[in-house]
């Protein structure tokens, strides 16, 4: 049925002219909209107030389903690449906008402003929410209130309370809608610093455990905050009220930060005074998002082979993973640059008087940088290890075929080995990445975490 409708080719109209255009002008764009507004209708797209809704004149209405898709009142919808799947609620508490978004199933986005990102069957957001520039939230993630994302990966299950601020993340944990990895309400992600950079995405939990969906939640508690880029591992607990400002790699930990001294000193900008845990996190991050890309073009893909609109979503997913490691490495690259003028004001600073392993580094992340990124752009062709890969993948397939195209209930009744195969598959992939940069800044090496 939606390939019935064929809408014309319309030049995008410029919302912010519109006023400025003729009455008779004015006149055909909002009988385009009324038009949009009618076929989506007829087609049994349910339209409470269809007075109140505004569909762009450059979306296409075919890539709105008519199975159970319900707009409400005040909602405005922009964006060729906007894609709407069945079941689909936008609006119920308050009204939605929607900009070059690709939304699976059954998805709930009740009330906000949703730009540039993919949601998939499931998920949700309430009233208020801001969702913007290369998001994926996968199947059941979900926030209540007010909640602010950008650059967020959410992996299933995991749930965010209200009146929170999480760019510039990776979260996984949890099982299920009950035992899930969960943010407390009031929770900011610091993701700039006083040296205005943002190279400082987190990672909490990671892509080769994570995409099994068999790991232990984590538990940010609420009216706390973390400091980018942090690394926290699987059943890590932070203590309501805490701003944590380190790393947990390990996981199973209950982390109370006792806090930073209360002292007054002398702020230089541009002076990064340690710079190897920030550039082994951001790294890693990237290597992570590069595994997380090829787990989208061997797992996921098989899952989404059911029609035209299916496709579609898959398509718009890898689009928002390479949007994200194109930010990750411009932020990283952003960073590598501003460190000539760095180690210069840190000579000022200690006349002579520091060992100058800091400079060093300064000046081998700076003068190697070129090699980095094209080290980081080559990574996104590599497939792994090809014998693991290949063994994982027919597995997957064996199972589908058996248990049908529901992917959650295909990936968590993978066998122990399975899983552990797949892991071991990607993380080979994320362990090579951060070799060969390595190899590029040798001085970096040997951090420890704890």
């Amino acid at each position: 049925m939606l390939e019935d409708i064929k809408m014309p080719a319309k030049k995008t109209v410029d919302i912010k002219h519109y006023y400025r255009k003729t009455k008779d002008e004015r006149a055909s764009i909002n009988y385009q909209n009324s038009k949009k507004i009618q076929l989506l209708i007829e087609k049994g797209v349910k339209i409470p107030s269809p007075l109140t809704v505004d569909i762009g004149e450059e979306v296409d209405i075919n890539r709105i389903s008519d199975d159970g898709v319900v707009i409400y009142g005040g909602c405005k919808i922009y964006g060729k690449k906007t894609l709407i799947m069945p079941g689909t609620k936008l609006g119920y508490e308050g009204p939605v906008t929607i900009e070059n978004c690709q939304i699976g199933s059954n998805v709930e986005l009740k009330g906000g402003f949703f730009c540039n990102s993919v949601f998939l069957e499931k998920a949700n957001m309430a009233y208020g929410a801001q969702v913007r520039g290369a998001c994926i939230l996968e199947e059941e993630a979900n926030g209540a209130h007010v909640v602010g994302l950008k650059h967020t990966i959410l992996f299933p299950f995991v749930t965010l309370g209200s009146l929170i601020n999480f760019c510039d993340c990776l979260m996984a944990g949890g099982t299920s809608r009950r035992n899930h990895s969960e943010v407390g309400s009031s929770y900011i992600h610091f993701n700039y610093t006083p040296n205005q950079d943002k190279a400082t995405a987190s990672l909490i939990g990671d892509v080769p455990r994570g995409v099994m969906l068999n790991q232990s939640p984590i538990f940010l508690g609420g009216q706390g905050g973390l400091v980018g880029p942090s690394r926290l591992g699987y059943g890590t607990v932070i203590a309501a009220g805490i701003i944590y400002r380190g790393d947990c790699p390990e996981g199973g930990k209950l982390l109370i930060d006792v806090g930073m001294k209360k002292t007054n000193s002398v702020f230089y900008p541009g002076v990064y005074w340690n710079i190897t845990r920030r550039i082994l996190n951001n790294i890693n991050y990237i290597a992570n998002l590069i595994a997380l890309r090829r787990w989208y073009i061997g797992v996921r893909l098989q899952f989404f082979q059911e029609n035209l609109m299916s496709q579609k979503l898959y398509d718009g997913a890898l689009e928002k993973l390479d949007m994200s490691i194109d930010e990750r490495v411009n932020r990283l690259k952003a960073l590598a640059h501003k460190m000539p003028q760095s180690a210069e004001l840190y000579q000022k600073i200690v006349k002579g008087k520091d060992p100058q392993i800091l400079v060093h580094q300064k000046k081998e992340l700076f003068d190697n940088w070129q090699e980095i990124e094209d080290t980081l752009f080559l990574f996104r062709k590599k497939i792994g290890e090809v014998s693991e890969r290949n063994a994982f993948l027919e597995k997957v397939a064996q199972d589908r075929e058996e248990k049908g195209s529901d992917y959650i209930k295909v990936i968590q009744g993978l066998d122990e080995k399975s899983s552990a195969m797949g892991t071991t598959w990607l993380q080979g992939i994320v362990d090579e990445i951060n070799r060969e940069v390595l190899k590029r800044i040798p001085s970096f090496k040997n951090y420890d975490y704890r």
